[in-house]
């Protein structure tokens, strides 16, 4: 008996040295409902200090006993307790509970549970900015955030155009990011691998912590870091190609034959003898390519008890659809994090940028123009020229494409970089300092080659001759600019929780920044001289130093911005919520008595279902009510010192037969020039609704910007004076839906729409004076009472059909039949200056998107959708159609005979009244894009286990396959960058249709 009882127990003692002996577990955690992987989700052996996080793909390694328990925590989800039972692979989905409002937002100098936020906010996570092959990480929000607006350019590496809430100034209206930390004007220098979350700051509340700098909106960029764990490896590619969805409609050789020719006719001229001109060219054909386009990055992270650093590779190739032009973008990051010991961290962070830019060699406009009739060359080094009618306006554009080839080399380095000391102390408190520097350099060199030799097509049995024009001058030029910023931000934080009720946080701080900039530039001139083709030799000193032909300049600027800050947020009992922020900022730009502003905000919150009356309100989860107010400041996008006289250096000072520098004022100075100050007003509502399945986040805003640094010309004045005049508004409401759901156990999905819509008004210009402000050769005006920046022309009725009806009809003195017939809008019978009216806004009043995703087993599939209404294009290149140049294809409908059209003026370029501007010349610039169409496959966790990989991802997208817009250019998108002048389209660099393929890997 004695022996069964011994060998029982030891029995039972081995059963429990088994699993008390420490075990490896893996596994992954996801989310329930979306099946999207988990970030960051805390895993611990509960009753111990054992623990870890999710990696960025959502794995996890911890070493615990056999018989442990696991604890999986995530703000925002319902915590597991699993027990190991000697499993070695444990995956976990998490489902979502009430605590899904606690995740933490990144805002301005800190973070803050989105539930206490009385600000609107909107966050994006860093993997749906991956699934966008954009150079640009800003590209990949279009369409995402409400209350964004963002136009792309196709130009390779160029930056979009971003305004938040519409236009608030005729200055910039562009918003600040802070990239960890640093305040940046642009984030080009950062791999979109790299980012962690990227959160949109709209309203006062939210914003006013920044102060002068925030007037326009903040977006705040993290980047990733390196999570608890072991070593981590992770690798992304892809590869692909951009194509021109469509090409403007321009008439062929026989169209064009066909309208010259009645061109002529009516103008009663001698018709063009067309026998020598036999070609049928598409110049666009010849101009635009199918394009390559390659994104890669490498990261590989590692987290120990003491420290944890992120190193990342990234590297950018895109091809241009235009011939010739392309970018290249190398980066390398460098992050690390070192706990000193409980209440000391240390870190820094390095980031370096070099890019290549080859721009486009040639004008798209060239090639819109180009007469078809033209055969493109004889030779490598002889072309042909335009006919003698298009000479002078236009020249053969793969000429100039092939003589401009690999004649520039356009660098730039850029190096930005933080360091930070962060201690804790009396537990609530915690105190920061961080010292941030950007240096970036830019050069540029080049030359103009020597022409080509050309062959000038005769009319009929005239002879052809080829001409090589000697009198055009080589040129060698350089360029070389730097620009230098210095930032540090001292903060302290304190954090407490009173009576399990009052929570409160409060940060005071300052903050100082330099920023300086120089250039400097020069070129020489030559008439005969073949230089290289060899970049070693584009350098000034290769032309003959006695050479008069040559110019230099230069220039350079400094400013300095001294700030303090501080900010109190307010929960109680997790109902009522209550912000306040204060900053007061001075800076170098304005004159010693106006430099210093003082802005700040309040908000408040409402968490209506906490109270108990709503607690039988079975299907809505969580609402919430929010409001804030606020002023801000705008100094952006204006030169230094402006209340200083300017002065301007031209060649017009004339002494005997010589020509000298003179030196002139540029303006009238203010001395009283001070700030813009913006106040804003913001309510809101967040919902959740059928177990959190449905989310709702609605907003109304009212923003006014007063004091508008504008530029006028006063009576008898002939320079222009800058100062505080104007006032602008902007109101609108924000709308962003989301439904998560599942269908069985293996199908989910995502259905997220949003729109926005903005009216914005010129409350005042110039006070009493009632000035108008002119863009784009006065296509667009500002002005008190209108939109800013609307187009100001003629309303086109029709077309003079017969002398009856400019016998019946108001007309131009002048006006012919065939010519564009004009509203009388004033009513007084002729049609003068005075019938010019608003016409439309170039800034869309409604901005929308819809972002759908699916989940099958380990297939995924996403679609992004985005489209603007209520703003008009300006066809800008259209205007050659009344040239001598080449046609679009709607010439082909034009006036000949009464009734054969009521659209299209007469064919006949002396007929001045319809060049003049009207809506003939505006396109609704309405369209809906489906901007990403995107399928993914997953490897199940055996197969990869196996190849020694943790996860293993392969995919399919194109982005911007379809556009449906009534626009005829390349992309409806027209530039809005140029406040005063927007909307115009004169040949606009095509937005291309891209279509890759990808992997993403974790070792």
């Amino acid at each position: 008996m004695k022996r069964k009882a011994l060998l029982v127990l030891l029995c039972l003692f081995s059963y429990f040295t088994v699993f008390a002996q420490n075990i490896k577990v893996t596994g992954k955690v996801s989310d329930a409902v979306s099946s999207e992987t988990l970030i960051g989700v805390s895993v611990s052996l509960k009753g111990s200090t054992v623990a870890t996080q999710t990696d960025v793909n959502g794995n996890y390694v911890i070493n615990v006993p056999a018989n442990g328990l696991l604890v999986f925590t995530y703000l925002g989800f319902v915590t597991q307790e699993i027990p190991v039972n000697g499993r070695e692979s444990i995956d976990v989905k998490l489902s979502a509970s009430a605590q899904q409002l606690e995740q933490v937002v990144v805002i301005g100098y800190g973070t803050q549970r989105k539930r206490d936020l009385t600000g609107s906010i909107t966050s994006v996570k860093g993997g749906d900015i991956e699934k966008s092959p954009n150079i640009n990480p800003i590209s990949s929000l279009q369409g995402k955030v409400a209350g964004l607006t963002i136009v792309n350019s196709g130009t390779p590496g160029a930056a979009p155009t971003v305004r938040i809430r519409g236009v608030n100034s005729t200055g910039s209206s562009n918003p600040i990011y802070v990239v960890d930390g640093v305040i940046q004007t642009n984030i080009d220098y950062v791999n979109q691998n790299d980012i962690e979350s990227i959160e949109v700051l709209k309203d006062p509340s939210s914003t006013a912590i920044f102060g002068v700098q925030g007037g326009n909106g903040v977006i705040v960029v993290t980047t990733k870091r390196a999570v608890k764990g072991e070593t981590r490896v992770s690798f992304q590619s892809s590869a692909g190609i951009q194509t021109v969805p469509n090409q403007i409609d321009v008439v062929d050789a026989s169209g064009f034959k066909r309208l010259y020719a009645a061109q002529l006719s009516n103008l009663n001229a001698a018709p063009f003898d067309f026998t020598n001109y036999t070609a049928n060219t598409d110049w666009q054909d010849l101009v635009l390519k199918t394009a390559a386009i390659t994104n890669s990055s490498l990261s590989i992270s590692n987290s120990t008890e003491k420290t944890t650093t992120l190193v990342s590779l990234g590297y950018n190739n895109q091809e241009g659809v235009v011939k010739n032009s392309n970018f290249q973008r190398y980066n390398l990051r460098l992050n690390q994090e070192i706990r000193v010991n409980s209440k000391i961290r240390v870190g820094a962070d390095i980031v370096g940028s070099h890019y290549i830019s080859d721009p486009a060699d040639v004008s798209l406009n060239n090639a819109l123009w180009a007469a078809p009739i033209v055969p493109v060359q004889l030779d490598a080094n002889t072309y042909y020229s335009m006919p003698s009618f298009q000479r002078a306006q236009v020249g053969n554009p793969i000429a100039t494409l092939n003589r401009n080839d690999k004649t520039s080399v356009n660098k730039g380095y850029r190096a930005v970089g933080n360091i930070f000391a962060e201690v804790t102390f009396l537990k609530q408190f915690k105190a920061r300092s961080s010292f941030y520097t950007d240096l970036s350099f830019n050069g540029s060199r080049g030359y103009n080659a020597l022409p080509f030799s050309f062959i000038n097509l005769g009319e009929g049995t005239n002879p052809t001759e080829t001409t090589f024009d000697r009198n055009v001058k080589t040129s060698v030029n350089q360029n070389q600019a730097e620009f230098r910023k210095y930032q540090q931000d001292h903060t302290i934080t304190y954090d407490s929780t009173f009576n399990k009720k009052h929570k409160i946080t409060a940060l005071a701080g300052f903050s100082s920044i330099y920023t300086g900039s120089s250039n400097l530039e020069g070129s020489r001139r030559d008439t005969t001289l073949n230089i290289p083709n060899n970049p070693d030799y584009w350098y000034l000193n290769i032309i003959n130093n006695s050479n008069p032909a040559a110019a230099v300049g230069g220039n350079g600027s400094e400013s300095a911005q001294l700030s303090y800050f501080g900010r109190v947020n307010y929960a109680f009992n997790n109902k009522y919520l209550a912000n306040a922020s204060v900053r007061r900022d001075g800076i170098s730009k304005f004159a010693p008595a106006n430099r210093w502003g003082t802005f700040g905000s309040i908000g408040l919150g409402w968490v209506v279902s906490e109270e108990s009356f709503f607690k039988n309100v079975k299907k809505i989860d969580f609402l919430k009510l929010r409001t804030s107010w606020g002023t801000l400041g705008n100094a952006n996008g204006f030169g230094e010192n402006l209340y200083l006289p300017g002065l301007q250096i031209s060649d017009v000072g004339v002494f005997g037969d010589n020509v000298y520098p003179s030196v002139s004022p540029a303006y009238f100075p203010d001395p009283n020039l001070r700030w813009e100050v913006i106040r804003g007003f913001d309510i809101g509502l967040e919902a959740k609704a059928f177990d959190y399945r449905l989310s709702a986040d609605i907003a109304l805003y009212d923003r006014t910007t007063k004091d508008i640094i504008t530029s006028v010309i006063l009576p008898n004045q002939p320079l222009p004076y800058r100062t505080n005049l104007g006032t602008i508004s902007n109101k609108g409401i924000e709308i962003a839906l989301s439904w998560n759901d599942k269908i069985g156990s293996d199908f989910t999905y995502n259905i997220s729409p949003n729109m926005s819509y903005n009216k914005n008004k010129v409350e005042s210009i110039g006070n009493n004076f009632n000035f108008e402000l002119l863009g784009n050769n006065g296509a667009n005006r500002t002005r008190s009472g209108e939109s800013i920046g609307y187009f100001y022309g003629y309303k086109q009725v029709g077309i003079y059909q017969s002398t009856a009806d400019l016998d019946k009809m108001p007309a131009f003195s002048n006006s012919l039949p065939g010519d564009i017939a004009y509203e009388d809008v004033n009513g007084d019978g002729v049609i003068t200056t005075a019938d010019r009216t608003n016409l439309g806004s170039p800034f869309p009043n409604f901005n929308y998107g819809i972002n759908v995703s699916f989940g099958y087993k380990q297939f995924d599939v996403l679609l992004e959708g985005q489209g603007v209404a209520g703003n008009l294009v300006y066809t800008q290149r259209r205007t050659s159609n009344f040239a001598v140049l080449n046609y679009e294809s709607n010439r082909l409908n034009a006036y000949t005979t009464p009734g054969s059209s009521n659209i299209e003026p007469i064919l006949d370029n002396s007929r001045g009244n319809n060049y003049f501007f009207s809506n003939y010349f505006l396109e609704p610039g309405d369209y809906f894009r489906l901007r990403t169409a995107q399928l993914g496959y997953t490897f199940g966790k055996q197969p990869l286990t196996a190849l020694g990989l943790k996860t293993f991802r392969l995919y399919m997208s194109g982005q911007n396959i379809k556009t449906w817009s009534k626009t005829t250019g390349y992309t409806p998108e027209a530039p809005i960058s140029n406040i005063l002048g927007a909307g115009a389209d004169n040949g606009i660099y095509p937005i291309p249709a891209i279509y890759t393929v990808g992997v993403n890997v974790t070792f």
